[in-house]
């Protein structure tokens, strides 16, 4: 066959192929082009999914009467007019084609009346057939109403899904829109019925209208700025995660964009604290020089290439995992107010400040180094004691008088965020009492994120210190562990020795571990050496203090923590909670699972029908 010109018409509805998969497509780009217009007010009517019928009417800027038949004619665009404009474009729609594949798939109309002009007129269009302009009547902005889509391309239609799926992936590309411009005001109707409306309101608001309250609730707003770039929204706490990733929103300059270098820094913040089979809920927009952008990749418009994307991942990546790391206290902090009116908050806070720099941390001053002392039985398995004995574990408390005094003082007026712990249940769960009510601990998942962040401290500035044993430990080991050992040794790259280990080679068949990580001391040592050695052997020593290093730390950071059916004083169990509120992450452990719970007294109220 010879090489021909394709027949406008053609090429038109090959371009809708790209641009209008679905009633969705055809939906997010007449919104764009009303936002482009500068509308306040945007009103959506489906039919049958917007199969049927899909109608957009806003109360922008309008079309002029000259501009509507260009409005449905490819690569007509009153947005970029040269290829600067084309590489520093700010507008949502720029390409000049979708109300054209638009319109050559269906049975289009436009009714406009552009600002300061008398008429309005409309424009209609069936397939390849442009009808001659004629007035109407309008009171300003536009509409575009798009009918019987794909009736043309049966083929196309075919591939349709039921009406409850294209009107789910309808009302989908609503709310991204509403999402990203909470200022607007946006009604959507299905079938003649109104199911969502969103006044215009603050940014807040219209997530908790989009997204639920629930997420606006479990969520910590963003906004970090840096070298011309700035990224804000709300991110949810680890502890709201989902199954899928139907609760991530990403924007670029406004535009929602899905990309795989903003999802992996996304993922690399969540990392340390989310489980490995979930995914966190978000709505983040990220603003940069437009220059420094291309949205030119894809009719489609929701792909993006960064100038440097190197800059923006670390940008991305260090801007969420501070807000991320905040401590479990420091959203509850005691007030400067509150501070002054309490005699002890000061201590309080110099023994946090302390623990936050591990100079020595609570459980090094008043238990020993591995954090709660020997495992001998101090107290009873449910460790209820007087709530006077609170006091004694923030140490400097030794007065017995202060302790009353400590322990008595008005939960309002010392607001504690972990509170004062009353019991252990079961030697697994700390029970505390804080100003909302009961606070309910997972002592090892606290304990082990406690020591993990203490290892990753400890690594990154090379002072994992080492703890020599008064008698080394020998054991039987296979081949592969001494030659693990063998190699390291070899190396001379002191892995081992930056991990706080000093491992040597007795014979063939046996190993003795000689010092141990100061934090570690009193871990099983043998099976502690043998996971060790795991790791470094399976992905090799560079690998393992690098990309898998908090893998490595986190495995270590559970041999530490305190095992489950240990029975701990109220002065230990305190000491946790302290040192919880000064630790980075301290709500997830490593694996991502929550480490406390929050009762109010309104929840406890409901439980036992008090009032009713």
């Amino acid at each position: 066959m010879r090489i021909q010109l394709l027949p406008d018409q053609l090429i038109s509805q090959i371009a809708a192929g790209e641009v209008v998969e679905r009633p969705a497509s055809a939906l997010k780009e007449l919104l764009e082009n009303s936002l482009d217009a500068g509308a306040s007010d945007i009103q959506v009517s489906l039919l049958q999914g917007g199969v049927k019928q899909l109608k957009v009417a806003d109360n922008g800027a309008g079309i002029a009467q000259d501009d509507l038949a260009m409005a449905l004619t490819r690569h007509a665009t009153s947005k970029i007019a040269t290829l600067e404009d084309l590489e520093s474009v700010a507008s949502l729609g720029f390409r000049g084609e979708a109300l054209a594949s638009i319109a050559s798939v269906s049975r289009t109309q436009i009714s406009s009346r552009a600002l300061e002009t008398k008429h309005a007129w409309r424009i209609a269009s069936e397939g390849s057939e442009i009808a001659p302009l004629e007035p109407t009547a309008l009171d300003a902005g536009t509409i575009v109403e798009v009918n019987d889509l794909y009736f043309n391309t049966p083929a196309r239609r075919k591939f349709l899904k039921t009406e409850a799926t294209e009107f789910g992936h309808c009302e989908e590309a609503f709310s991204r829109v509403a999402l990203s411009r909470p200022d607007v005001a946006f009604i959507l109707q299905h079938n003649g019925r109104v199911l969502s409306r969103y006044t215009a309101s603050k940014p807040t608001k219209r997530f908790s209208e989009v997204l639920g309250a629930e997420f606006a609730a479990e969520s910590i707003n963003i906004d970090e700025q840096a070298a011309g770039l700035r990224l804000w929204g709300m991110a949810a706490k680890p502890t709201f995660n989902r199954n899928s990733r139907d609760t991530q929103y990403v924007y670029v300059n406004g535009r929602f964009v899905r990309d795989k270098l903003i999802s992996h820094a996304i993922r690399q913040a969540y990392q340390d604290v989310l489980h490995h089979d979930r995914h966190p809920a978000f709505v983040l927009f990220l603003e940069l020089d437009p220059n420094l952008v291309d949205v030119n990749v894809h009719p489609s418009k929701t792909e993006v290439r960064f100038r440097d994307g190197q800059a923006i991942h670390r940008f991305i990546f260090h801007a969420l995992h501070k807000n991320l790391a905040t401590p479990t206290g420091v959203s509850n902090a005691v007030t400067a107010s509150q501070a002054a009116h309490n005699p002890f908050y000061p201590t309080y806070q110099a023994q946090i400040n302390l623990s936050a720099q591990q100079t020595p941390n609570f459980y090094e001053t008043m238990f020993g180094n591995n954090g709660f002392g020997n495992t001998q039985n101090n107290s009873s398995s449910i460790g209820l004691q007087a709530n006077r004995d609170a006091g004694v574990s923030l140490g400097g408390f030794d007065d017995s008088s202060q302790q009353n005094d400590f322990a008595s003082q008005d939960f309002a007026a010392v607001d504690f965020p972990l509170g004062f712990a009353v019991a252990q249940i079961h030697g697994v769960y700390v029970l505390a009492q804080n100003a909302q009510g009961l606070v309910v601990v997972d002592m090892h998942a606290a304990h082990e994120r406690i020591m993990y962040e203490k290892l990753k401290s400890a690594l990154e500035t090379k002072q994992v210190s080492m703890q020599p044993l008064l008698l080394p430990v020998s054991f039987n080991a296979d081949r592969l562990e001494v030659a693990t050992v063998n190699e390291e040794l070899a190396s001379g790259a002191d892995n081992l020795h930056q991990l706080g280990f000093d491992i040597a080679v007795l014979s063939p068949t046996t190993l003795a571990v000689r010092a141990v990580p100061t934090m570690l001391q009193n871990a099983d040592v043998v099976t502690l050496a043998r996971d060790v050695l795991r790791d470094l052997r399976e992905y090799g020593a560079s690998r393992a203090l690098t990309e898998r290093r908090n893998e490595l730390l986190g495995t270590m950071a559970c041999h530490a923590a305190v095992r489950a059916n240990r029975s701990l004083t109220v002065q230990e169990m305190n000491a946790l909670l302290r040192d919880m509120e000064a630790t980075e992450r301290s709500g997830q452990c490593n694996h991502g699972r929550p480490t406390w719970f929050q009762v109010s007294m309104n929840d406890l109220d409901k439980m036992f029908m008090r009032g009713k």
